[in-house]
């Protein structure tokens, strides 16, 4: 229970933090309404409206994962930047337990891009917002926003020692969207890239809004879709632990 309570009251203080930083705001709102206004264009030709919904959830879980993958890669390293780092891992708790909120308020921050790109497309582009499940659908979104965020929990420890995390993030960011189908169907791509794809939570996430939303089956793309997030956050422990015993071995826990 108390970590539990640590967990909540972390990602309340990042979450409050990040609502109101200038970058991530502009970022979070703005940025994935690019990607839903071309999306729209290329889609309206089909005369699809259903289509045109799914191309804006596909831009939903791209903002989701941008927001992700651009600060989780210097999660650890904006700490040492602020002289923190060594304070935060002396703490009686276990880093993880800091350090997962702030990926975690990072991925929710999202719902600004749920938001934003709903009624982008049905303002500006006449979308109409027909869910046939929309309590499976409220279910599947925190799924995703969870599972987002332990992928970037991994990613952010696994890029500390990089002093250009961030620039690892950036680069992950548009393969990763491409490789889980967001708006380009798998099926298109080459055979070797879909076991890349299940591999990835968004691909899940991404198949239970749409089926949420369709009408299709929804429980077992959330429950993969919770699955590797569980994964992500124990692979993520795991690589945390031995990158602070190799810093404490080395006396170098300021990981410059």
């Amino acid at each position: 229970m108390r970590s539990l309570r640590l967990l909540g009251y972390g990602w309340a203080h990042h979450f409050k933090i990040m609502s109101r930083d200038p970058f991530n705001g502009f970022l979070a709102v703005t940025w994935p309404l690019f990607f839903a206004t071309v999306a729209f264009f290329m889609f309206r030709t089909s005369g699809d409206a259903q289509a045109l919904f799914i191309a804006s959830l596909g831009a939903t879980v791209m903002g989701m994962w941008s927001v992700t993958s651009t600060s989780a890669g210097a999660a650890m390293q904006r700490e040492r930047w602020h002289g923190t780092l060594e304070l935060l891992v002396a703490t009686p708790v276990h880093f993880s337990l800091i350090l997962l909120p702030i990926t975690l308020a990072m991925s929710t921050i999202g719902l600004y891009c749920l938001v934003s790109t709903l009624l982008w497309g049905r303002f500006l582009f006449g979308i109409d917002l027909q869910i046939e499940h929309p309590l499976l659908f409220f279910v599947a979104v925190p799924a995703t926003i969870v599972s987002i965020g332990l992928l970037g929990f991994l990613l952010a420890v696994t890029c500390v020692r990089y002093r250009t995390g961030w620039a690892l993030g950036n680069a992950l960011e548009f393969p990763v969207w491409l490789v889980c189908g967001l708006l380009v169907p798998i099926t298109l791509l080459p055979d070797w890239v879909r076991p890349i794809s299940w591999a990835l939570a968004p691909t899940w996430g991404m198949n239970a809004m749409r089926e949420s939303a369709t009408g299709g089956s929804v429980l077992p793309d959330v429950a993969a879709c919770l699955a590797l997030g569980l994964g992500y956050g124990l692979a993520g422990v795991l690589v945390l632990e031995t990158v602070l015993r190799s810093a404490r071995a080395r006396a170098t826990l300021s990981l410059t």
